[in-house]
């Protein structure tokens, strides 16, 4: 078995920072994250492909820039090479995932984020998370997840599991993605919105459930024909997201794919996943940096930082704030 330290050493795994300024050039190893690195002057010109993450000390940094401040970037590098000694399979997947994610139309791209995921719950990473946090005994009692208000100019779509926080399950899945195939097909193609009751509009995946299939190749199969991001996605204008408090993980990566997201004041957003030694995989590698760029979502995406509204409304993770 290759252990680890020798996927670094060739080139598969790792952390590869470069400091513009110094002459230095990234390293074009597929399994390293690559990090560029501007901390003063005029930002760099120039190609920028390399780079899997881009930090710059001015705050105000565009796209595709990550602006940290001058004193944030160095903690931002520890939190990420802790990451990358913690999780360095997961880490690398994720970046080779999301180099590719914008090459591909929007169903390849769910379909490649999917396998990869799929891969991952078989990975040593996941297998030491999991068994670190064991999962309790899941909640099958058959609840109605979803709930439809069919009201007279648009058709409404609520989250309804509050007691967990709108915990995603395989059966909210389910239900999401019958209530979004109903608003694909209703005859009048109303307006449609997304919402959550309760005090967050999801806190993510339903942690019970996380490696609980017996079958990772049939499990991408199931996660291939049920996804929500691609039904949310083919509803086009029709479709606004309102989101609140906490949203993590599919919380954000199903929200994502509206047209229009409406964040209530307060809330928040973090992908958790590659922390788990997964990737996202409710769509937030395909739906996430179709927004903000796949430099800025590879870095919510592989250290787990959480985003504030502000800074989601300047991303454009976020359209508009509530009033």
């Amino acid at each position: 078995m290759t252990l680890i330290a020798d996927l670094v050493v060739l080139g598969g795994a790792g952390l590869w920072v470069i400091e513009f300024g110094t002459g230095g050039r990234p390293s074009d190893a597929s399994g390293v994250l690559r990090v560029g690195v501007h901390r003063g002057g005029p930002l760099p010109e120039g190609p920028l492909d390399l780079f899997d993450i881009l930090f710059s000390a001015d705050p105000a940094a565009p796209r595709p820039w990550v602006g940290l401040g001058p004193v944030g970037i160095d903690p931002a590098l520890v939190a990420l090479e802790a990451r990358v000694e913690a999780q360095p399979v997961a880490v690398a997947v994720a970046a080779q995932v999301l180099r590719m994610t914008l090459r591909l139309p929007f169903d390849e791209a769910l379909a490649l984020e999917s396998l990869a995921y799929s891969m991952l719950l078989a990975s040593g990473g996941f297998r030491a998370w999991r068994a670190g946090n064991p999962g309790r005994e899941r909640d099958e009692t058959p609840v109605q997840r979803v709930r439809i208000d069919a009201g007279s100019r648009e058709l409404g779509i609520r989250l309804s599991r509050p007691s967990r926080r709108n915990a995603f399950d395989a059966r909210m899945r389910d239900e999401l993605c019958e209530a979004l195939a109903f608003a694909l097909g209703h005859p009048d193609a109303p307006p449609v919105t997304l919402s959550g009751e309760g005090p967050c509009f999801s806190a993510g995946g339903d942690l019970d459930e996380f490696g609980s299939a017996g079958d990772a190749g049939e499990a991408h199969l199931v996660r291939s024909l049920r996804a929500p991001a691609r039904l949310a996605h083919e509803l086009g204008d029709r479709l606004t997201a309102h989101v609140h408090g906490a949203c993590v993980g599919a919380g954000i990566e199903l929200p994502a794919a509206a047209a229009r997201v409406v964040a209530h004041p307060g809330a928040h957003f973090r992908l958790p996943e590659v922390g788990m030694g997964l990737i996202p995989g409710a769509g937030g590698t395909v739906t996430i940096p179709r927004r903000i760029g796949r430099r800025r979502a590879a870095w919510i995406a592989i250290s787990g930082v959480e985003v504030d509204l502000a800074t989601a409304m300047a991303w454009g993770l976020v359209d508009e704030v509530a009033t």
